[in-house]
């Protein structure tokens, strides 16, 4: 049991602080670019809170997974847009 963050994390601090066990580690290019956790030491927050901290204070949608590669935040959960309303929309603003 594990969560990971992937290349569209931003590394912008907010999940690292948040972590009750510190598992979760600031990126080291170029090996790492990218904040990463580390399994042995995630407990999904279990038994701390009732939702993985990290998840619940990252600003980008689909940076954390769970170990079926299923986003924590996925799109439209935090904007609130439907994916697919967001993608109609940025069509528009392509055609302009």
């Amino acid at each position: 049991m594990a969560l990971e963050i992937i290349e569209s994390c931003v590394n912008c601090w907010a999940c690292q602080p948040l972590c009750p066990n510190d598992a979760i580690l600031a990126a080291a290019p170029p090996e790492y670019p990218v904040f990463r956790i580390e399994a042995e030491k995630c407990t999904e927050c279990l038994g701390d809170h009732a939702k993985p901290q990290c998840a619940e204070i990252c600003p980008i949608e689909g940076a954390i997974v769970n170990e079926l590669a299923e986003p924590l935040n996925p799109p439209g959960s935090l904007t609130g847009i439907p994916p697919i309303r967001w993608a109609a929309v940025q069509a528009e603003i392509a055609a302009r």
